[in-house]
């Protein structure tokens, strides 16, 4: 039987400078297992509850009626992401229902393996710093850059002092990223947040 690879974009939405990767799993990944490897391509902790929605349905870990009435919500463990996905070519990921950071990922291509090839998850390609935890989803993370970009600011010294004494923005370090990815046991973190080792 013939094996594919998605090449997928993730990228978080309303965000300056933008942050993105791009992603080559194989189809057959659970969307528990994408979702481990989105924090870890991102760098975000894994420490908030998190939703894809494909195709219209919900998809989480811990599937709730009462979120919103007369939304389907099943859970994600073990569902392929090609089955999840019929005839769609792009998805919402959501992380962190307080914050709100929504991700918008795009089915880029379909890409037959060679007699074998191993479907791994890959990074590719990408390109800026992930946002700190808790720092207020995108509106927060606006006050937060404009914090630490300018010494005359109140919040200047706290904010540095918050999120470990630096902040890239622009920062991409796709090595660490691709360390993450390949060690399953390795916690999320290593998105490239600019800050110091």
């Amino acid at each position: 039987m013939t094996q594919r690879a998605i090449v997928l974009r993730l990228a978080l939405l309303d965000v300056t400078p933008r942050v993105w990767r791009r992603l080559r799993v194989p189809e057959a990944i659970a969307l528990d297992q994408l979702h481990a490897v989105f924090q870890r391509a991102m760098g975000w902790s894994d420490s908030h509850e998190h939703e894809f929605v494909i195709h219209g349905t919900r998809y989480d870990s811990r599937p709730s009626p009462g979120r919103e009435a007369g939304v389907r919500v099943l859970p994600e463990r073990g569902r392929p992401l090609w089955g999840a996905l019929g005839a769609s070519r792009s998805f919402d990921y959501l992380y962190d229902f307080g914050d709100g950071w929504q991700h918008l990922v795009v089915v880029e291509s379909i890409d037959l393996l060679a007699e074998g090839e191993e479907a791994g998850v890959q990074l590719i390609d990408g390109g800026g710093a992930c946002p700190p935890e808790d720092v207020g989803g995108p509106p927060g993370y606006a006050g937060f850059l404009a914090a630490i970009a300018s010494p005359a600011h109140p919040e200047h010294r706290a904010m540095l002092d918050w999120v470990g004494g630096a902040f890239d923005p622009a920062a991409f370090d796709a090595a660490a990223i691709a360390r993450a990815l390949a060690d399953p046991g390795e916690a999320a973190g290593g998105g490239g947040r600019g800050q110091p080792a």
